[in-house]
Formats: C-alpha cells, sequence, structure tokens
C-alpha cells in the first residue's frame, strides 16, 4: 500500500507485508491544504501491521492478518478529544492565552494550558492575566523576540515561521537530517520469549509491563494504543505537576494511572522498572537524565527493555532542551503559514502531529518487540513532532502543496460508527474507538479511565 510504505520502511518492517493492508477512503477526511489525511492514514497503517505482525507471531501463524485502515475511524479519532463527552458535558482544550497573537513583525502562537507555563508566559511579558494586556505587550515586540524572552522564562511562545525560514534555521537543518523513526540497538541482551496468546481477540501485546512516563497527547496516544493491544500499562505522574482532567480522560482509556515522585521514590520507580517490558517517555530531551533514565542506564538495569521516547523538537539542535507541543510545531516549522487565511495563520484540522507521532511510535514498540523475538538486544525508538511535521511537509510526491487551493472540502462522514459511550469512575463517557484495526484484533479497550492518579504505583 502505496500511502503506508514510508512510514512502515521507516520502521524497518518486511515490506512484502504491504499487501496485508487495505484502505476505505474518505475524501473529506482531515481536509487540509497539506496532506493531513494520507499522513494520518500512514501512520495508523503502519501501527495497525505492526500490531498485526507481532499478533501473528505471538499466535504461531505464518499468516499475518489483514489489516483494514478505514479514513473515517482513523479521522474520528485524530480528533478524539474533541469527540469526548464527560456526562455530557464538552471538554476544555485550549486556555483563552493558547493562541496567535499579532507582533510587531508578525505573530507568535503561546501555549498556556498549565498553570506553570501561563505563569511563566506572564511573567516573561511583565503583565497581569488580562488578554488585552497581553496582546499590547506582543504588539510592541518582535516575534522572535517573545520567542526567545517567552523561553528563557521557562514559558511557551514560538514565531510563525514559513517553510523555507524553517528549513534555514538551525533546528530545522537538524530535523531533515533524521529519520521518520529513529530506531536503536542498545546491547545484546537475549532475544525475548513469547506466550502464545488467546485468538479471541488477538492481543498482540498481551503480558507487556508498560512504564509511561508521557503527558498530553502524543506519548499517551502511543500507551493508549499499546494498552488496546493487551499491554499493562501504568502511567506515573510527578505529584508536582498537574494534570488536566479531560485531557487524562481522553488518553487515559486502557491504563492505571498513579502518582510518583521520582526524587523521593526511587526504590518504587526502580521496583517497577525491575518488572517493566518498555519504557515510554514524553518529556523533551534530557528532563529526565538526572533520575538515570537515559536509554543506556534504563538497558543496563533492565537488559532487554524498549525505551520509546517522544518529543516536539528532536534529541539533537539547539531547540533540543526545549519544550513544545503541537501547536507549536505546525507555527514553527511552517505549517501553519501554509494553513493560513487572509486574517491570521492557520492550523491542522486535526493535531496531526501528536496523534500521528504517537501511533508511529506505538508502532516502533510493536517492531522492538517483533525483533527482539529474532535477535534480542534492548532498543530505542525515538519520534520528534518536528520531523513528523517535516514528513508532511514533504507531501504526497516530495513537493510542498499549492497554498492557493482553496476547495471545498467534500461532506464529512458522520461518526458514529467510530464512537462508543460507557460509564467510567469520571462518570458517563462518549469517546473514539481506536482506528488501530486488523483481522481478528480487539475493537475497544478492556478499561476505562479513572481518576488521575487514582492507582496504586505497582504492577497487577
Amino acid at each position: 500500500m502505496p500511502d503506508v510504505s514510508p512510514a512502515w520502511t521507516a520502521l524497518g518492517g518486511d515490506p512484502t507485508l504491504l499487501t496485508r493492508v487495505s484502505t476505505v477512503e474518505r475524501p473529506g477526511a482531515l481536509h487540509a491544504r497539506l496532506p493531513v489525511r494520507e499522513l494520518a492514514r500512514a501512520c495508523v497503517g503502519a501501527c495497525a501491521l505492526a500490531a498485526a505482525e507481532l499478533a501473528a507471531r505471538r499466535a504461531g501463524t505464518d499468516e499475518v492478518p489483514a489489516v483494514t485502515v478505514d479514513d473515517g475511524a482513523v479521522a474520528t479519532a485524530f480528533v478524539s478529544e474533541r469527540h469526548l463527552r464527560v456526562d455530557g458535558r464538552r471538554p476544555v482544550t485550549f486556555a483563552p492565552l493558547s493562541r496567535f497573537w499579532r507582533t510587531a513583525d508578525g505573530w507568535v502562537r503561546t501555549h498556556a494550558n498549565y498553570p506553570h507555563h501561563r505563569a511563566r508566559l506572564l511573567a516573561a511579558l511583565g503583565v497581569p492575566e488580562d488578554p488585552e494586556a497581553v496582546a499590547a505587550a506582543f504588539a510592541e515586540r518582535s516575534a522572535c523576540e517573545v520567542e526567545e524572552s517567552v523561553y528563557a522564562r521557562g514559558g511557551l511562545a514560538v514565531a510563525l515561521r514559513t517553510p523555507g525560514e524553517w528549513a534555514a534555521h538551525e533546528q530545522g537543518a537538524a530535523v531533515a537530517g533524521r529519520p521518520l523513526v529513529e530506531l536503536g540497538r542498545l546491547d545484546s541482551a537475549r532475544a525475548r520469549t513469547f506466550t502464545s496468546v488467546r485468538r479471541d481477540p488477538l492481543l498482540p501485546a498481551a503480558g507487556i509491563r508498560v512504564l509511561d512516563l508521557t503527558r498530553v497527547i502524543a506519548g499517551p496516544v502511543a500507551t493508549r494504543t499499546l494498552a488496546l493491544l493487551g499491554a499493562d500499562v501504568l502511567r506515573l505522574d510527578s505529584p508536582r505537576l498537574p494534570e488536566l482532567p479531560d485531557q487524562h480522560a481522553d488518553t487515559g482509556f486502557g491504563k492505571r494511572s498513579a502518582r510518583l515522585d521520582l526524587r523521593g521514590d526511587r526504590d518504587a520507580f526502580e521496583e517497577l522498572l525491575a518488572a517493566a517490558d518498555v519504557v515510554v517517555t514524553g518529556y523533551r530531551p534530557g528532563a529526565l537524565d538526572r533520575f538515570a533514565l537515559t536509554p543506556e542506564a534504563l538497558a543496563e538495569r533492565r537488559p532487554g527493555v524498549v525505551v520509546a521516547q517522544l518529543s516536539a523538537w528532536g534529541a539533537y539542535g539547539p531547540w533540543r532542551d526545549r519544550r513544545g507541543f503541537d501547536s507549536l510545531v505546525q507555527v514553527a516549522t511552517g505549517i501553519a503559514a501554509l494553513e493560513s487565511s487572509a486574517e491570521q495563520p492557520g492550523a491542522l484540522p486535526a493535531q496531526a502531529l501528536d496523534h500521528g507521532s504517537g501511533y508511529l511510535l506505538a508502532a516502533g514498540v510493536l517492531r522492538a518487540l517483533t525483533e527482539q523475538a529474532e535477535e534480542g538486544g534492548s532498543r530505542v525508538v525515538r519520534v520528534a513532532l518536528a520531523r513528523t511535521a517535516g514528513w508532511l511537509l514533504e507531501g504526497a510526491d516530495g513537493r510542498l502543496p499549492d497554498v492557493t487551493d482553496r476547495r471545498q472540502p467534500d461532506a464529512e462522514a458522520a461518526p458514529e460508527r467510530w464512537l462508543a459511550v460507557r460509564d467510567s469512575a469520571l462518570g458517563r463517557l462518549r469517546y473514539a474507538l481506536s482506528p488501530v484495526a486488523f483481522a481478528g484484533g480487539p475493537w475497544d479497550w478492556e478499561r476505562a479511565p479513572g481518576s488521575w492518579g487514582g492507582d496504586p504505583a505497582r504492577w497487577w
């Protein structure tokens, strides 16, 4: 399948397995100037194929289950946070100060959903929490000046750039030189031995224990997908960092959630690590190094582990230490400029960099598990939102899209068939089903999300 091929190749997959993938195309889904629908389909298709491949190995068959990628299911899942309802209530998404702002010479976009980021933004600008005061402060400064001063105070603001300006930027050049999915082998740990899995449904990740040290969307989407496929996922959060309730509800399916302070509960973490198969991190590169959580350190203490790392800007270049979110990466890389209107910069129809990167990261973990059964070795998988953005900008044929294309989208497919409703500890939830589908595989999560941090920090 041509759409899935680049992602599957980046994952080191067997190209002959691409014949197992079929697509249900829905032209109106995720309409944008850039090929968002094709990117979303490729990320989900590669993840589903990786799951099917591992399922076949664990079921003891050479026949890899057929994979179906439905654009409607993919589009619904890529905006899962918008479809979520908690007792009928719509979720809170972006906070009032998370938006585009005019500067003296252009535009910036800020991210201030979390209280600590909002406080740092206001401190950098020297203004109270008043949109008019914030707008006035931005209007007096250049976009790049705002970007640097806000980041210097630990806040998040990114100047609008064109694709050409990003390509000429030192960070843009560093990202462009990296593979879409970075795969590495850390040691010569012995080959992984799998037990067989039940066939109804096929759960390729059954028995795999995943430590989930991720936040926001991309990392939690990856671990949510592994939970769908049968993994025992334990999300760990610092009690010092708040979480947004609706965000947790959307990405918490299939998981348990505990709070653990790595500064004071190291023995508890090491006990969890000793029995873990996979560690997934979503903090900015280097943020966890002081806790000896580099891939090499983790593999030394837990030989055979798969370490999956998600970052905004990549673990290289001058921005490697910077925090970032999907909306900010769209602005820096030129996506917002290409999707702009006459009035202001634009955005993709979904946080596609987050969701797409999440499925790529989950696919990398699944492929690493498959390769471990053949070759052994602790593994590392890295995905960066900025590199996913670069892949989107390349377009289906390697060229930038025509920004004069203003065609109206076809009618959107009704999402009801890709939604489900269930009761939970959080209330009655309406939510998007996973688009990762293969013959004999699961259709829904066994577990609804519970309260954030409400579970004990131990394995079942």
